[in-house]
């Protein structure tokens, strides 16, 4: 039986990771425990995105410690204060582009940092034996991309060959083998998810739908890769916090299940409808807003398509997914024009200088 009581966050401070803890204490009333949420506080990491759980949980069951994954002396510490039981691992640089400039960062947090994470882990776990706790458990939260690019037809499953096409997915399918291997090998504890595109709200807005949110109330230009054909599945962030939940419960040690919004959306058929219901809450013109669309030079190694299937979580842990894609989509509208002052405290920054040098027309 799994504790489940001191439940180690790496990376609640992003996108994921801050809905995930949002979601335990708003939604899991039999969750009693504390959560400790580790993060470095990178450009992607907004201790704003958690002001009222740390009002309301901060010293009795919510504690933060900014860190680095890959410290390996500040990672033991943690264990021992907080007598970890339970790793749930969303840290990871994610941004595709990012990686294509820079992917020293990608290979040091992603690979290195979960190194030191399931070290930390087989060593605070093992018993006097040399064998490793069976209450324990350490999730390890991925992405479809590790796959590779999918034709028109076909899905991913759990055994769909790894086939990285960036620095970012490749850094990934590594953490993602060295966590199995750590099960096999060392007998850790061990359950891995790999989700599709996630959108909600709290989300770093260089990623699509942020972006493109922002920019059609600023009456920016609305940048596109290539011809805007490629394919992504999106899932609502509530539904695959939901998910890893159950995982984690009830998830089988040394078993990876896939995590898809199955629905599947053309980059250009999305942001029409981005632009349609943002407009409509803006009061502008629609047709107009159309006109900013500006196809940019697109991304080496592009995937054409990405899509889930979701059988194995579906039957093995009776997963499904609640929300629906237009009402997610609307309340992800929503919340980035109620929360302006968030997205233009981000925008205002770091991210307004990489946009500008990154996005280059054709």
């Amino acid at each position: 039986m799994r504790k489940l009581n001191d439940i180690l966050i790496t990376g609640g401070a992003g996108f994921i990771g801050s809905n995930f803890i949002h979601y335990m204490f708003s939604e899991e009333s039999s969750f009693k425990g504390r959560i400790i949420n580790v993060d470095c506080l990178t450009y992607a990491g907004n201790l704003e995105s958690l002001e009222d759980i740390e009002k309301k949980y901060s010293g009795s069951r919510y504690f933060f410690e900014k860190a680095d994954i890959t410290d390996r002396a500040a990672i033991d510490a943690i264990f021992k204060k907080y007598e970890i039981d339970t790793v749930i691992h969303f840290a990871a640089e994610s941004h595709v582009d990012r990686s294509i400039l820079g992917p020293q960062a990608f290979v040091s947090t992603n690979v290195n940092g979960t190194f030191t994470l399931l070290e930390a882990a087989r060593n605070f776990w093992k018993k006097s034996d040399g064998s490793i706790r069976t209450d324990v458990l350490f999730h390890h939260v991925s992405t479809d991309e590790v796959y590779g690019s999918l034709g028109e037809t076909g899905y991913f499953t759990e055994n769909t060959p790894y086939s990285p096409r960036s620095p970012y997915s490749a850094s990934k399918a590594s953490s993602d083998h060295l966590a199995m291997a750590y099960f096999h090998t060392y007998g850790l504890p061990v359950t891995l998810s790999n989700c599709s595109n996630n959108y909600g709200p709290y989300q770093f807005p260089e990623k699509l739908l942020p972006l493109m949110i922002a920019n059609i109330r600023d009456g920016k230009p609305l940048p596109v890769y290539g011809n805007g054909t490629n394919i992504r599945d999106w899932v609502y962030v509530e539904d695959h916090n939901r998910a890893v939940w159950l995982i984690v419960n009830k998830g089988r040690a040394g078993e990876k299940y896939n995590i898809g919004g199955e629905n599947e959306w053309q980059n250009i058929k999305l942001l029409h409808k981005v632009i349609e219901l943002t407009s409509a809450r803006l009061g502008k013109n629609a047709s107009d807003v159309e006109k900013t669309i500006t196809f940019v030079k697109d991304r080496p190694g592009h995937d054409l398509r990405y899509a889930i299937d979701c059988t194995k979580i579906k039957q093995e842990l009776g997963w499904q997914r609640k929300m629906s894609f237009e009402e997610g989509l609307g309340r992800t509208v929503d919340w980035y024009l109620e929360n302006q002052a968030w997205v233009d405290h981000i925008i205002s920054g770091e991210y307004t200088k990489w946009i500008e040098k990154n996005y280059q027309k054709r």
